[in-house]
């Protein structure tokens, strides 16, 4: 079974929204409110411990009636069942995508739960200091080698999780840079360091090169019968990572069927669990899977990956806008833009689609942003009074995780601000100075959280995943292979042996 591979813009439901787009493209979003009295509840999902609120969209009833219809006509559900149900949807490269399988404690497949089995066992004994370095201490930091999604997922969840780490530091080397090593290495103790090599054809130049400094570092004092009890290597190629010099027994297992930038839920979050300890990671998985449940089986106009998908192919498509800007109003988050611009560009970044023939219409939405309130003293300007329309999703939590009420109570008023700001500009107000005159009318999402704990964390990642899935299946493209990165890849190594 297969994807239905249908070009949207030939689709009834597409003739329609674009005459429906033509009809409304000018009305202000407050003239909505106006019309519609309850549209702060009317537009408005309360999921679990997450709260969105999407009522400041330049949308009404029968845009909404309009993209679901799309969806329909797409086969949006049907893709989402060949998904979850493990086809081999990845057809560029005969693969499943299965990242949800790794998540789903109900229905785990046995290779899955012997890997979850040997990270628990693991991390635990190098947080507990059963572990010992060569010298018989205890391991006080551990060090992430890789690149791209064996580097972005785990450093990014590290970052967010920063308030139920242990005593151990853990650091992420990626970048080629040699400076980059150095500096990591520069802080680092032979005798007490576990390094993470996480590669999964274990060819992966940039990985392999930083794994090769590093290695030559520790052998200036250290012998080759050492390496065991300091490398481990996550990777499908054993054979690869044995001959390296990593013993069978310090490998940890990826698979086929797992997407690099999707990885953090396998053998590739195991410095996750050695930041945050097992039980933390095993609850960012159940949130997870949480939201796969809801992406799966709840009616479309009430299911949040698939509204905010929609809607950004509303703005994308209909009004043009080329990038939508994701604001979280918490440090924690500081990685997570970063991470979502891998998983988003990466996978929708895609100019054929599913028939092997070049789309006529835009895909691939540019994702950027940084956490508030930093972000309103750098490019806020540009979105409150900039000539282009840049959809915004704000991320904000009720509760802070220090308690320090005062400040969380500033930061929230900002969130709920900006969105305001952003809506009503200085809508109908008589004010004089032209330079200080807002038209407002900035559309905006607002994802309302009731803390910031690993199972909220999981069901966040997991809802941005089913969001761009969604838009791919619109867009009628292969969301999950990378050959773009591959090229790249190519051509630096005809230079290098040039």
């Amino acid at each position: 079974m297969k994807f239905k591979s249908v070009n949207p813009t030939n689709t009834e439901a597409w003739k329609k929204l674009k005459a429906h787009f033509a009809e409304i493209k000018d009305v202000h979003m407050m003239d909505f409110f106006y019309q519609e009295p309850d549209r702060n509840e009317q537009y408005k999902i309360k999921w679990d411990e997450i709260q969105f609120d999407y009522s400041k969209n330049r949308i009404n009833r029968k845009t909404l009636e309009l993209l679901n219809e799309l969806a329909n006509e797409v086969g949006l559900k049907q893709a989402i069942q060949l998904q979850l149900e493990g086809y081999n949807i990845n057809l560029t490269e005969d693969r499943a995508v299965l990242h949800t399988a790794l998540r789903d404690f109900d229905q785990m497949k046995p290779e899955v739960k012997k890997s979850l089995q040997k990270m628990k066992a693991f991390s635990n004994s190098v947080i507990k200091g059963k572990w010992k370095g060569f010298s018989n201490k205890a391991i006080t930091d551990v060090v992430n080698i890789g690149i791209g999604g064996s580097d972005l997922g785990p450093k990014m969840v590290v970052n967010a999780l920063q308030y139920y780490s242990n005593h151990l530091k853990v650091h992420f080397v990626s970048n080629v840079d040699g400076d980059h090593v150095a500096e990591i290495l520069k802080s680092l103790n032979r005798e007490t360091t576990l390094f993470v090599i996480v590669s999964k054809t274990f060819t992966t130049q940039e990985t392999l090169a930083n794994a090769t400094t590093i290695k030559n570092w520790f052998l200036k004092d250290a012998s080759q019968l050492d390496i065991e009890k300091h490398f481990v290597a996550v990777s499908s190629n054993i054979e690869n990572a044995v001959n390296y010099g990593i013993t069978e027994d310090n490998i940890f297992p990826m698979w086929d069927w797992v997407g690099g930038r999707f990885s953090l839920w396998s053998s590739v979050g195991l410095s996750i669990c050695c930041a945050v300890g097992y039980s933390n990671f095993e609850d960012l998985l159940k949130g997870a899977h949480e939201m796969d449940l809801h992406f799966k089986d709840e009616e479309f106009t009430n299911n949040i990956p698939v509204l905010m998908g929609l809607i950004s192919i509303w703005y994308n498509n209909f009004y043009n806008c080329e990038t939508e800007a994701v604001i979280p109003y918490n440090q924690y988050l500081e990685k997570f833009v970063p991470y979502l611009q891998q998983a988003v560009m990466e996978s929708n970044g895609k100019e054929i689609d599913r028939n092997g023939i070049p789309v006529n219409y835009q895909t691939g939405a540019i994702v950027w942003g940084n956490v508030g309130t930093n972000s309103q003293h750098a490019f806020f300007q540009l979105l409150h009074q900039g000539t282009k329309t840049i959809p915004i999703d704000f991320i904000g939590f009720k509760e802070p995780l220090h308690g320090n009420q005062y400040q969380h109570k500033l930061l929230m008023a900002n969130f709920y601000g900006q969105s305001e700001s952003l809506l009503k500009g200085t809508y109908q107000q008589n004010i004089s100075n032209i330079y200080r005159t807002f038209k407002g009318n900035k559309p905006s999402n607002s994802l309302l959280i009731n803390q910031l704990t690993p199972k909220n964390l999981g069901s966040l990642i997991a809802l941005y995943e089913h969001k761009l899935f969604v838009q791919g299946v619109i867009w009628n493209i292969f969301s999950y292979d990378q050959w773009g990165v591959e090229l790249g890849k190519k051509n630096a190594n005809k230079i290098l042996n040039s």
